[in-house]
């Protein structure tokens, strides 16, 4: 599979592995895509695992639907849907980072049923993100989401006047401890697909979230993976997640690994994942 559609949008997807083993769909955050997961593909698939890795609403040229409502988390959920859908399994491991981490507890509550099980990494369940901003430093650690609620500030800081000099956005990568061979690959993409104004619109949609599924408690079992060298999510707020899983839940963390883990830490990612695939089978 190389593309799949959904309400006349049309989705690129890396698929590796063999096409009948179990399915693990693989959601990136922002500003990545799913090259992202490119060093930790190869750990799964060797164990007959089947990869499937989007570029997400936003991101694929031909999924790039106009206004901020367009993002919310029921589309999103939807297209992850699709995906599984097309992919002809009933239940999937489902993984994200970062945004495709809240992408991933948005589906898992949503449709249950389709999940065997759901890894987070970096991002915490939303309900602990909402109340840890509320009643913490979280506050101040998020300022960047504020930021990005403006009209087209945020792109010219990031991309520059013509949107293709990334110097603000590399800024705010290297700033997070991001390599600088992850930082420029995923600004030059950034650049040559002209996604961000896009991307953006994951944070510009958080206004119209649905509270009552933002709330939702996950039931599947449910790894939640958090590095001790994240600068955008605090411990408390990691420790916090745990509160909205009534499935079984694991936590575990990355020592001395910055928010960018996939990159960063594949081995480690992978090893994590692979026992959690292994404690609840296809």
């Amino acid at each position: 599979m190389e593309q799949f559609t959904r309400a006349g949008l049309t989705f690129d997807v890396l698929d590796s592995g063999p096409p009948d083993g179990p399915v693990v769909i693989l959601l990136h955050g922002w500003p990545q895509f799913s090259t992202c997961w490119n060093d930790v593909i190869p750990a799964l698939t060797a164990q007959g695992l089947r990869c499937l890795a989007p570029d997400q609403r936003g991101y694929s040229p031909q999924a790039r639907p106009e206004g901020r409502r367009a993002y919310v988390g029921s589309e999103l959920s939807a297209d992850v849907l699709a995906l599984v859908e097309a992919s002809g399994a009933e239940r999937v491991h489902l993984v994200g980072h970062d945004w495709g981490a809240a992408a991933a507890w948005a589906f898992a509550a949503r449709y249950p049923e389709r999940v065997a099980s759901l890894s987070a990494l970096s991002v915490p369940h939303p309900a602990a993100m909402v109340r840890a901003v509320a009643t913490s430093r979280q506050f101040l650690a998020s300022w960047y989401m504020y930021l990005f609620q403006l009209p087209w500030l945020p792109e010219l800081i990031l991309m520059g006047r013509d949107g293709r000099h990334p110097r603000g956005l590399l800024r705010i990568l290297r700033g997070g401890g991001q390599s600088v061979e992850a930082a420029e690959r995923d600004a030059a993409a950034m650049v040559s697909t002209g996604a961000m104004g896009y991307a953006l619109n994951w944070y510009r949609a958080m206004p119209f979230a649905n509270q009552r599924t933002t709330k939702s408690q996950v039931q599947v079992p449910t790894m939640y993976v958090w590095s001790d060298g994240d600068r955008a999510i605090l411990r408390k707020t990691a420790e916090a997640c745990g509160d909205w899983v009534t499935g079984p839940y694991r936590f575990e963390v990355l020592k001395e690994v910055s928010h960018w883990m996939p990159d960063e830490a594949p081995e480690a990612v992978a090893n994590l994942l692979l026992k959690q695939f292994a404690a609840y089978p296809i």
